[in-house]
């Protein structure tokens, strides 16, 4: 689980400099599918069922913008200035599965409500982190969540969680980004799980495209999400997905806010 988050951490690095305005979301596809390949993994979400009766998933990385949630299906789109796209990658390597994403900015800098869900997001996933240790509960991650994004005006989508993760891509438990302190799962050494907050400037509504994956923000607002798997340890967590550089085009402000308590 260590190497493949590792891998994972990388390739998603490595992508964060081929976004800019006039580049397509099948030209970030392509450029994940053969950084994965050339790592010796292979991308979870080709060809990817969900375990449902509905389309597979006909890309290798999920490319979300703008008022975009998740799953979003890479294509002719071309990122223009001001964007905001979530690019969403997770290797099989060696059987076992690495889950990452980060939302980055497109171009000059962003508008203040692309400013201010990204942000949210970012720092969301980090309150969620904080919760994670031996004899936590995972009710306690939604809730610190949940608490911080509201208090920032924002709202956190319902209708898609965080997972287990391993040998199967999606597992149990399931890891909700909402909830109440002191509530469901307690958790243990050696569970790994990803913690993936969508966060919404309006409402937390979702729905899903015609295509059957595209799930889009039902009042139009934008989305934002940052995603890392994570380790309960003897003492804490560790995320197994941590990145060893900044993203660029995703670190541009580390100071919006102050670090969530």
């Amino acid at each position: 689980m260590r190497d493949v988050g590792r891998l994972a951490a990388d390739t998603l690095c490595q992508v964060a400099s081929l976004v800019r305005p006039g580049v397509t979301t099948e030209q970030i596809n392509e450029f994940v599918h053969q950084d994965t390949l050339k790592k010796g993994a292979r991308p979870a979400p080709l060809n990817y069922r969900g375990g449902g009766s509905g389309p597979p998933f006909p890309k290798s990385v999920c490319t979300s913008v703008n008022e975009v949630v998740c799953h979003g299906i890479p294509g002719s789109y071309v990122l223009k200035d001001g964007d905001i796209v979530n690019i969403d990658v997770t290797h099989v390597y060696k059987g076992f599965h690495g889950d990452t994403s980060a939302t980055f900015y497109v171009g000059r800098r962003p508008g203040k409500t692309a400013q201010l869900v990204t942000e949210v997001a970012r720092r969301a996933l980090d309150a969620g982190i904080e919760q994670v240790r031996p004899g936590g509960r995972l009710g306690d991650i939604g809730a610190a969540i949940q608490e911080f994004a509201e208090k920032q005006g924002c709202s956190v989508v319902r209708d898609f969680v965080g997972h287990g993760i391993g040998r199967k891509f999606h597992d149990e438990p399931k890891v909700s980004h909402y909830g109440q302190w002191g509530k469901g799962v307690r958790l243990r050494p050696g569970m790994t799980f990803t913690i993936e907050p969508m966060i919404n400037v309006g409402s937390w509504e979702v729905e899903v495209l015609d295509d059957e994956w595209t799930a889009v923000t039902a009042d139009g607002s934008l989305s934002a999400q940052f995603e890392h798997t994570v380790l309960v340890t003897e003492t804490g967590v560790e995320v197994l997905t941590a990145r060893d550089r900044a993203l660029e085009n995703s670190e541009i402000f580390p100071d919006y806010f102050s670090t969530p308590s």
